[in-house]
């Protein structure tokens, strides 16, 4: 290894030793978080993250799944880091659309509910205690919701031509047999052009062993729900493409796949549980959810290669 090789490899771990310092002491060290409260780690182009950006980010991604408690103080960091960076790639995007993030009020109070109920949570009243034990304003989640509204409005209107969604078949599908619902978690991963895919599933199923899957999802998954580790609940199999309800049904109550080709990336699911039930196809109800699962699937993954196309021009620094 040439000298400067070696001076460039000193000098990145000597940044990543002061970065992972700065936050500890940052969240365990009141005082020093008021002197480093205005400190810029990363710039992604007009937009900047500070140690306070990282710190709210942890609280938050801990209102939502209080497992991330359970991995090592750097995992947190790296998870609440490249979190925001994500949200800010879309903001950046967002704002070439709009002059300001707002939306309805009403809209917002349902997002709002949306969200407590999906942690357990009956009131809104239940869920500011909950930020507040968790040391979240309720206006950073507000954004946070606002932003993803927005998202997937873009989405949505770039995409939705080529959503493919054919209800007879799931009509058909429904009504010609008992139904198996899966109750599946999931991790949607890329493969950068210095990668191997086999590494990196090693890694991530290491850390699935080691970690939990629902943390294994907060630290390597881009999928939009990695927040809530990866959870998708239950799910009808009329509602999973052919290749992948093959791969489930292959697996026992707590496996997982191996990686599945999907646009965007990777995916790799787990059983958490599994029924049958029989569907009144006069249920219109349960049609609806095969389609919206249907539907959020395939924006979903092009969500990820959007997202993907539009961070190649955005230009991220870490100071």
């Amino acid at each position: 290894m040439s000298k400067a090789k070696i001076d460039r490899f000193i000098d990145l771990n000597i940044y990543k030793i002061f970065f992972t310092s700065i936050l500890i002491l940052t969240f365990f060290s009141s005082e020093f978080s008021k002197a480093l409260e205005n400190k810029i780690l990363i710039k992604l182009n007009n937009e900047i993250i500070t140690t306070v950006d990282i710190s709210n980010e942890i609280n938050y991604l801990k209102v939502f799944n209080e497992n991330i408690n359970e991995l090592e103080n750097e995992k947190i960091i790296n998870i609440a880091k490249n979190s925001i960076i994500r949200d800010k790639i879309k903001k950046i995007e967002i704002l070439k659309f709009t002059e300001k993030l707002s939306i309805d009020k009403k809209y917002l109070d349902s997002m709002i509910k949306a969200a407590y109920l999906k942690i357990g949570l009956s009131s809104i009243d239940q869920f500011k205690n909950h930020l507040k034990y968790h040391n979240i304003n309720i206006k950073i989640v507000e954004q946070k919701l606002i932003l993803d509204a927005y998202w997937k409005k873009i989405i949505y209107e770039k995409y939705k031509n080529k959503i493919k969604i054919d209800k007879e078949k799931i009509i058909n599908e429904i009504s010609s047999k008992k139904n198996k619902f899966y109750n599946i978690s999931e991790i949607i991963f890329n493969v950068e052009k210095n990668e191997d895919l086999e590494k990196k599933y090693n890694l991530i199923r290491q850390s699935i062993i080691q970690d939990g899957f629902e943390n294994t999802s907060l630290i390597y998954s881009i999928s939009e729900n990695a927040k809530d580790g990866g959870g998708l609940g239950w799910v009808n199999e009329s509602a999973l493409s052919p290749k992948i309800k093959n791969e489930l049904s292959l697996l026992k109550i707590g496996e997982f796949t191996s990686p599945v080709t999907v646009p965007g990336g990777f995916l790799i699911l787990k059983v958490n549980d599994l029924k049958e039930e029989q569907i009144d196809i006069n249920n219109n109800k349960e049609i609806e959810k095969v389609i919206e699962v249907k539907m959020n699937e395939q924006l979903n993954q092009f969500s990820n290669i959007y997202i993907n196309k539009i961070k190649k021009n955005i230009i991220i620094n870490e100071l």
